[in-house]
C-alpha cells in the first residue's frame, strides 16, 4: 500500500480475513493512542495489573509478555513500548480492563471503532491476538489501520521504531525483521501463531515515499524476515502512484446530446484519478469511456453522465464518474421537431 494515498499496490488474497495473531494488536494500540488523545487516558496515568491480565498474559500465560507482576501498576506509556516492542500480552490486557472494563467488552469496542473507520473485515474478541474463530481482519484492513496510526499519531509512533525496551529489568528486543536491517523501515507489527503462521505488518520510507506491505502464513522467523525485505524492496522500488487526471480536467472524448441546441457535450472527470501499479503494467493500462447515450438535452453542467473505466493487468477495474463540462440548453419547439424528424430519418 501506498500510505501518502492509501492506493493498495498489489495484492493476493488482501481482502480476506484472516487469523491476524499479535498484528491485531495495532487496533489495541489505536485504541490506547486515541484514549491519550482525547484525554480519556494520560502517558503518566498507571494503570492496575490484574491477576486476570496477569495469569492470562503474564509470565503465567507462557505467551508474550512483558512481565507485569501482579497486583502492582503500570504507566500507560510503558504499557504502549510493553505492547509495541515486546508484543507483552500482560500490557494489552492491562489496557483492555482499564478502557472497556474486560477484555471481552474492549474487544467489542475493537470491533466497532474498526468498523467505523472503514475497516469492514475486522472482528475482534480479544485484545492480545490469542487464536479465536471469531477474531478477523483481512490483510488490506491491517495496512489501513497501520496508515491511521502513522498520520495520525505521529509521536506515539515513534515507538515503533525502538528496538528493545527494559521492563522489571528485562531487556527485550523488538520482534520487526527490518528493523536496523533494512534502510528506511520504523514499523510496524509481527505476529505468530500455529493457525496463523509468522506475518508482519511492516513499513518503510525512503525519498519521501512511504510503503506499507502485509502478508501471513510463512512457516518460520527466518522465512518471514526474508520475505519482509524482498516485499519491502520491489514495494519502493517496483511500484509508482501514477496521476492520471485530475479533477476538472477535460477528456479527449465528447458525449452525444440528442435534442439539445449543441449535438455533443465535452466531458470532464470529476475526480482526480491516481492509480498504484507496477511500473511495467502501465504500457499494458487502457482507458474506457462509458455512458448511456445520446444525452436527453437539457444536460446541466457537472452533471454525472458516463464513467471513466482504467484497466490495468491483475488488478480490478477502476470507475470514475464523468460530468459534462458545461450546460447544453433544449431546443426551441421548432428545433425538436426537426430533431425528431431527422432522428426517424435516419432510423436511430
Amino acid at each position: 500500500m501506498d500510505f501518502e494515498t492509501g492506493e493498495v499496490l498489489f495484492s493476493q488474497n488482501g481482502d480476506v480475513a484472516m487469523p491476524p495473531a499479535s498484528m491485531s494488536k495495532l487496533m489495541t494500540v489505536l485504541m490506547t493512542m486515541e484514549a491519550v488523545a482525547e484525554g480519556r487516558l494520560s502517558l503518566d496515568d498507571e494503570l492496575p495489573v490484574s491477576e486476570n491480565a496477569w495469569r492470562r498474559g503474564g509470565a503465567a500465560s507462557g505467551s508474550s509478555t512483558m512481565f507485569l507482576e501482579v497486583n502492582s501498576r503500570a504507566r500507560v506509556e510503558d504499557l504502549l513500548r510493553g505492547i509495541i516492542v515486546q508484543s507483552g500480552n500482560d500490557a494489552c490486557i492491562v489496557i483492555a480492563e482499564a478502557l472497556g472494563g474486560s477484555e471481552d467488552a474492549f474487544a467489542d469496542m475493537m470491533t466497532d471503532r474498526a468498523q467505523e473507520l472503514g475497516l469492514t473485515s475486522a472482528s475482534f474478541a480479544n485484545s492480545t491476538g490469542w487464536p479465536h474463530p471469531d477474531h478477523r481482519i483481512s490483510a488490506e484492513d491491517l495496512a489501513r489501520l497501520a496508515r491511521i496510526i502513522i498520520a495520525d499519531h505521529p509521536a506515539l509512533y515513534e515507538i515503533y521504531a525502538e528496538r528493545e525496551f527494559t521492563y522489571n529489568g528485562i531487556r527485550q528486543f523488538n520482534r520487526n525483521p527490518l528493523l536496523g536491517v533494512f534502510d528506511g523501515a520504523d514499523g510496524l507489527k509481527t505476529g505468530h501463531t500455529e493457525e496463523s503462521g509468522y506475518g508482519l505488518v511492516g513499513t518503510a520510507e525512503r525519498d519521501g515515499t512511504r510503503r506499507i506491505i502485509v502478508f501471513n502464513g510463512m512457516d518460520s522467523s527466518s522465512s518471514r524476515a526474508n520475505e519482509a525485505e524482498r516485499m519491502m524492496r520491489s514495494a519502493l522500488s517496483d511500484y509508482s502512484v501514477y496521476d492520471l487526471f485530475s479533477a476538472g480536467d477535460q477528456i479527449d472524448h465528447e458525449a452525444d446530446v440528442f435534442m439539445g441546441v449543441s449535438d455533443q457535450v465535452s466531458l470532464e472527470i470529476a475526480e482526480d484519478v491516481r492509480i498504484g501499479m507496477h511500473r511495467r503494467a502501465r504500457r499494458n493500462m487502457s482507458v474506457e469511456v462509458v455512458y448511456n447515450g445520446p444525452l436527453i438535452a437539457p444536460v446541466e453542467a457537472g452533471s454525472v453522465v458516463g464513467q471513466l473505466i482504467v484497466s490495468v493487468p491483475d488488478a480490478e477495474p477502476r470507475r470514475y464518474d464523468l460530468q459534462a463540462a458545461e450546460t447544453v440548453e433544449r431546443k426551441g419547439l421548432m428545433g425538436r421537431i426537426g430533431a425528431a424528424l431527422s432522428h426517424m430519418i435516419r432510423g436511430g
